[in-house]
């Protein structure tokens, strides 16, 4: 005859044997060293035939594509090194056009010696009279210049008027 055991007393050993195998593998698991592109050394952004790798530490850029024998990474040229070798050779030609300038005689200084007269430049030198002569005078207009100015200005003003009359009066429709 079979003698049963009570499903307490079974369950208990069976109970302690798995988790002590869970504690021992979470255990084991904590101890093994993460993949790389866990732990940030490696950033992955898709792209149309692929991924872009980027080396967090050393600043690498490479692109990985899905060939038929697998994922491979190649390496993308470093164009920074080409600039800084440019920025380089502009500095040095920079320096030595400065050089050939500071050796070349000014040709024209920024400042004269002797000072400019203080005279406002608007106002209308007068002229040099030697004694005895007469200053330039300017005439004054006729009585007939002026009568004629006047007559234009009232024509002018009359015509003015009555083309604002007839402006009023085709707004209005009363023509």
């Amino acid at each position: 005859m079979m003698k049963t055991m009570s499903p307490s007393k079974f369950c208990t050993p069976i109970v302690a044997a798995v988790v002590i195998f869970c504690i021992g593998g979470v255990g084991a698991a904590a101890a093994q060293p993460m993949p790389t592109t866990e732990n940030g050394h490696y950033s992955l952004s898709p792209v149309a035939d692929g991924v872009i790798r980027l080396d967090t530490r050393t600043g690498a850029v490479s692109t990985c594509s899905n060939t038929g024998m697998g994922w491979a990474c190649y390496a993308t040229p470093d164009e920074r090194a080409a600039l800084d070798v440019e920025i380089g050779r502009l500095q040095a030609e920079n320096e030595k056009l400065k050089a050939q300038m500071a050796e070349r005689e000014p040709t024209v200084t920024g400042k004269i010696d002797e000072p400019m007269p203080k005279t406002d430049s608007l106002k209308k030198p007068e002229p040099k009279v030697a004694e005895g002569e007469r200053k330039i005078e300017i005439p004054l207009p006729s009585d007939r210049d002026m009568d004629r100015m006047m007559s234009f200005l009232e024509q002018a003003w009359r015509r003015l008027v009555e083309m604002a009359n007839r402006m009023q009066k085709d707004a209005t429709g009363k023509i």
